[in-house]
């Protein structure tokens, strides 16, 4: 070990969260907190890189970013060049930095992490924010125009990845999306806390540059069929994601003042934005959209992911007396970011562990009045290898509440207007790709592609843009041989 590492582990931090005020915690999130990590700690923090021999850290993040490597540039005050190499593997590299667990991903594979894992997040927000901000933008002047065009479906993260990768190998992509403005779940499913959607707005100025083209407010099966899509362009990715909730068949679920969580959270985003900027409500949610009064009320959130964590930080921030969250497992075990769940406790909400809901119940009013939960304990390992949770018998309760925010996750489907182009879809939703012949992320119609949450179900931000970028890939392969 070099002298500059021993000094490191010397002097080593505790960890970002620690060297910041709670005060300054909760007031944001720890995406927007990094307003205060400038150059100094920006240079600090990649200078304890150790460069490994084998980087886990870039191992484990789904893009592959080349972290020890950018890293070491900022370390330099190379911004321009870290901004490059960041873009290299990652489409949005100022999204993934605000909203990745990096817990779970990069920096909980950090040689460091038992000491206080070299803060790749904030890095990277850092370096992209600062390159832009000083009026860098992707450089495709070497790019040929191959006549080429294709068409996205959908402005997620993984319709964006796509777009960006096509737009690099001179492809033509014009991208459409049933809302007014861009980013899917980025805009209206992630609360503005923990990404503010001025991001968005740049991304699609960068985009624009670069040559995307947007068409926004078309609902394709309705505005523009497929079939025509597919005889404009020379090849058609699909980046529908996962939009069917799971509503857990709860009886009492349709009680009012239960909602979704997606509906709930869009509903959030159109208050704190003061505007209603997506134009269309979500197919089927019409009678769910209407967000209640949350001040002084008793919040129940059944769900322990990630939606879950912006649902009961949303309610505090909308005044809720107390916000309580349910998950029937154990804290290891919650699928969340478990910085999220340390954001969530530290602004004051209260986790039931091994608590599965039985049901809704209702008061003498016909309203809400709470959950009836029974006691878990971990048992056997399914086929996934994730204990089942059972319960245990009389140990049942009732949780008090105002409002009941189901978050148990969402699902793909695969739209009438898919299937009838011959595209294979399973029995739950998910768009079926690559196998036999076929290239990676290619259906089993030769011209269409698809990537991210309508292929692999509701996943992670990072894991879209991967499979949209390498969808990318495959068509220019395909357009291009």
């Amino acid at each position: 070990m070099s002298k500059k590492h021993v000094f490191q582990f010397l002097d080593l931090p505790r960890t970002m969260p620690q060297r910041i005020p709670l005060e300054l915690r909760t007031s944001g999130d720890w995406g927007e907190l990094y307003g205060k990590f400038g150059k100094e700690e920006a240079q600090y923090q990649a200078g304890r890189c150790l460069d490994c021999g084998n980087p886990y850290c870039s191992w484990k993040c789904p893009v592959h970013n080349a972290i020890p490597q950018w890293l070491q540039l900022l370390q330099e005050n190379r911004i321009e060049e870290a901004a490059e190499l960041c873009h290299s593997t990652n489409p949005l590299p100022e999204v993934c930095g605000r909203v990745c667990p990096q817990d779970r991903l990069c920096e909980g594979s950090c040689t460091l992490e038992e000491f206080g894992a070299v803060t790749i997040g904030a890095a990277e927000k850092y370096i992209v924010d600062t390159a832009l901000a000083n009026g860098w933008r992707p450089d495709l002047s070497d790019v040929q125009p191959t006549g080429k065009r294709v068409a996205v479906i959908g402005a997620g993260p993984a319709g964006l990845g796509c777009a960006d990768r096509l737009a690099r190998a001179g492809i033509q992509a014009v991208v459409y999306d049933r809302y007014e403005q861009i980013g899917g779940l980025l805009q209206f499913g992630i609360p503005s806390f923990k990404l503010d959607k001025s991001v968005i707005a740049q991304r699609r100025e960068v985009l624009e540059g670069m040559g995307v083209e947007f068409r926004l407010g078309v609902d394709v099966g309705r505005d523009v069929t497929l079939e025509q899509l597919l005889d404009e362009y020379d090849a058609v990715f699909l980046g529908t994601g996962a939009y069917r909730y799971t509503d857990g068949g709860l009886p009492g679920q349709d009680l009012e003042g239960v909602l979704p969580a997606l509906p709930f959270l869009v509903q959030n985003g159109r208050i704190v934005g003061g505007s209603d900027p997506w134009g269309r409500p979500i197919a089927g949610w019409e009678d769910k959209l209407a967000l209640p009064d949350l001040h002084g009320k008793r919040v129940v959130v059944l769900g322990g992911g990630d939606t879950g964590m912006d649902c009961v930080r949303s309610a505090i921030r909308l005044g809720a007396a107390k916000v309580t969250c349910a998950y029937r497992r154990d804290e290891a075990n919650m699928p969340g970011s478990a910085r999220e769940v340390a954001n969530a406790r530290e602004e004051g909400v209260r986790f039931l562990f091994n608590r599965q809901p039985l049901g809704v119940l209702a008061g003498d009013d016909g309203m809400v009045a709470g959950v009836q939960v029974v006691e878990t304990k971990l048992g056997e390992p399914d086929e996934r290898g994730r204990q089942s949770a059972v319960p245990i018998e009389g140990s049942e309760s009732v949780l008090e509440a105002d409002v009941v925010i189901i978050a148990f996750g969402f699902s793909p489907s695969v739209p009438a207007w898919l299937a009838e182009q011959g595209v294979e879809g399973t029995p739950n939703g998910r768009i079926v790709v690559g196998g036999g012949n076929r290239l990676a992320f290619q259906t089993t119609n030769p011209k269409l592609f698809a990537g991210g949450d309508a292929v692999r179900g509701a996943d992670l931000v990072v894991t879209a843009v991967a499979e949209g970028r390498d969808a990318a890939g495959s068509i220019a392969t395909l357009l291009l041989a």
